[in-house]
């Protein structure tokens, strides 16, 4: 009976927590029209943590500046486990444009793992809502999975 009601209680809308890397802001505009009421992405139960302490999925847009590496690894360490860590756009996979800078450390699988990618440059909402349901899945399975 116990073990029901916890699990129940474990349960909760998926926070996520926004990293802009050093992106062009394109895929940040996506991201926030997908919070919008025209598109309402709330009825899938995301809210927007203030903090990452709060957040149960990471959202990084940009490639790794050298400026953002040191603030990305502080922010994931600070996400309690299990955490989810989308990508989005296609900035955090492979640089895309800024591929080659001199200020570019490279993508974000070099500094953690990456759950979920959402390709496009910038994403179109529906691809970003996609990716979120997908990222909600994960992580239900990797709290199963801590049981």
């Amino acid at each position: 009976m116990f073990e029901k009601l916890i699990e129940k209680g474990l349960e909760k809308s998926a926070w996520l927590y926004h990293l802009n890397t050093g992106s062009c802001n394109g895929c940040d505009i996506e991201l926030v029209s997908v919070i919008t009421p025209r598109y309402d992405a709330e009825r899938f139960g995301f809210k927007i943590a203030g903090s990452p302490r709060h957040a149960d999925i990471i959202v990084v847009s940009g490639p790794i500046t050298s400026q953002s590496k040191d603030r990305l690894i502080r922010t994931l360490a600070q996400v309690p486990d299990p955490k989810v860590v989308v990508s989005l756009g296609s900035c955090p996979r492979s640089c895309n444009v800024f591929s080659g800078s001199y200020c570019v450390e490279g993508p974000l699988d070099k500094y953690a793992p990456i759950d979920v990618s959402i390709a496009g440059c910038p994403p179109k909402p529906e691809a970003i809502m996609a990716g979120l349901v997908r990222a909600v899945e994960i992580l239900k399975e990797k709290r199963r999975a801590m049981k």
